[in-house]
């Protein structure tokens, strides 16, 4: 049964009972902490608008699976539709509401989907089955999981086996005859407080020395042995952030303690071989979906500097340096947003069942935004004037000795109240230049990766080997002998220039297939 509003997944949240601090504080209820209300605010939008009869086409989708609708979030992407239809609901989720968060489990659903087949086609496992019953009951219950893959590392020149302190990895420490006890720490978990359950993957590539932390499993949010910490969520309380508290985001520190993890809820568990199959899978997806989260929180930053300047009294068309700032600035969000519309477009099969975005465009979809975040608040405060963080604060505004005279001299277009303009320079201050701005720029730079992760996927899968080729033939170079004994590059899997078969549509007929290579 699909959760139809923000208020019925509040009430959803009750019937877990996690250990969860915030602030140095416990806190008794997740679904009455208002610390926390801007974070369930955010998720609420994914559910919002999966009932809206106007938006259900695009947040929901038939699972084929099961043949049933779910959320967007929870779908298996088949087609390169399914990858344009996840790219742009993310964007929408997240003009709505900042950062929408449940996207991380689309993601990891869809890498799961593809990694533990492969786990099961090399070593024999049962993983698949596993992962599609669970599933199928997250899908049913219409919930929503967070992704505990960013382990606290330690010592980072250091591998998992080889850290002073153990927990500083996830690691399986007792297999039972009914499944496994996890111990250790994910440092970085979107959401943790309240979510119904944690989808725990491994957070980098394994040695065979690694195999008590390839694991990957999932359990719910309040498994005896859990414990959270986690930030606020936004700014809750704050009359001057005008955006974030009402929206907002916190992440957790995820600790398990001897968690029991029953068998049919494991899904990686000692293959250290696939351990960054796992990684690689969910990144690519998950890369692909930031771009769509970074453009909603880019047209937010857009449609915020445009009003600004309104109510500064300017006009982008009398004063072009304003327009070619905010020209700069729709060119930086909607060139990564383009990133994300060619990864859909050109999505690889390989063969699982779904389609993964294509790596080398999610990649530097996500690169771009990871560098460019901090351009696009300069260009923000560049158009939008000094008052941004010159402005006093709202409790001035009920302040009978000074908000006249104030209002008086804060006004700037004739036809804009004062209270509108103020309210702009806090919307804008909000998203950029608060303790929540920065926020989300070393969230938008390290979530999903570093950039050298980015950089180092992209150089992994880029073909400049078929560049270098496309040169050689240019120079007439391909046919040549190296000085050095060694062929001329050729394109990975190609050994001349039509490659080992002859296309389809190159044939005049299907008899002419027997003349192929």
């Amino acid at each position: 049964m699909m959760i139809e509003s923000t208020a019925a997944y509040r009430e959803s949240l009750r019937e877990f009972k996690p250990r969860v601090f915030v602030n140095g504080g416990l806190v008794t209820s997740v679904a009455d902490e208002p610390l926390l209300q801007p974070g369930i605010n955010a998720i609420g939008v994914t559910y919002d608008l999966a009932a809206d009869p106007n938006m259900a086409p695009l947040m929901t989708a038939v699972e084929t699976q099961s043949g049933k609708l779910v959320n967007r979030n929870l779908h298996i992407d088949r087609t390169t539709d399914d990858l344009l239809a996840k790219l742009e609901a993310v964007r929408i989720m997240c003009r709505e509401a900042g950062c929408a968060q449940r996207y991380l489990v689309h993601d990891a659903f869809n890498g799961l989907y593809q990694a533990t087949q492969r786990c099961d086609a090399e070593h024999g496992t049962d993983y698949f089955a596993r992962f599609l019953d669970f599933m199928a009951e997250v899908q049913d219950g219409d919930q929503t999981y967070g992704v505990a893959m960013t382990d606290a590392k330690g010592d980072r020149s250091q591998k998992p086996h080889q850290q002073a302190v153990k927990d500083t990895y996830v690691h399986v420490v007792e297999t039972r005859p009914d499944g496994i006890v996890i111990s250790g720490t994910k440092a970085i978990v979107t959401g943790a407080p309240y979510v119904h359950g944690f989808i725990v993957m491994p957070g980098r590539a394994m040695t065979k020395e690694d195999a008590a932390f390839a694991v990957c499993c999932s359990v719910p949010v309040d498994a005896e042995g859990i414990t959270i910490v986690a930030r606020p969520a936004g700014r809750p309380g704050e009359e001057a952030a005008v955006f974030s508290k009402r929206y907002g985001q916190t992440t957790g520190v995820v600790m398990f303690d001897n968690v029991f993890v029953p068998h049919d809820r494991a899904f990686l568990n000692g293959e250290t071989d696939h351990a960054g199959d796992i990684v690689q899978t969910y990144a690519t997806h998950h890369r692909q979906s930031c771009i769509g989260a970074r453009a909603g929180f880019g047209d937010l930053l857009i449609g915020a500097s445009a009003l600004m300047i309104e109510a500064n009294g300017l006009d982008p068309e009398r004063h072009t340096h304003l327009q070619d700032d905010m020209v700069e600035l729709i060119k930086i969000v909607e060139g990564f947003y383009a990133t994300g519309v060619a990864a859909s477009a050109y999505g690889v099969e390989d063969g699982s069942g779904n389609i993964m975005p294509e790596p080398v465009f999610s990649n530097i979809g996500k690169l771009l935004l990871a560098t460019q975040i901090y351009d696009m608040h300069r260009l923000a405060h560049t158009v939008s004037g000094g008052l941004i963080v010159a402005l006093p604060t709202p409790d001035e505004d009920h302040n009978p000795e000074t908000s006249g005279s104030l209002d008086a001299v804060l006004q700037g277009n004739p036809n804009v109240p004062a209270e509108y303009r103020k309210q702009t320079a806090r919307l804008v201050e909000d998203l950029t230049a608060s303790h929540q701005g920065g926020w989300y720029s070393v969230i938008s730079l390290h979530g999903g990766g570093s950039p050298a992760a980015m950089k180092r996927e992209i150089w992994r899968q880029y073909p400049v080997a078929e560049k270098k080729e496309i040169v050689q033939q240019l120079m007439d170079r391909d046919l040549l002998e190296r000085k050095d004994g060694k062929a001329a590059d050729r394109q990975p899997g190609r050994c001349c220039t039509v490659g080992c078969r002859v296309p389809d549509f190159l044939l005049g007929d299907s008899s002419a297939k027997d003349t192929a290579k």
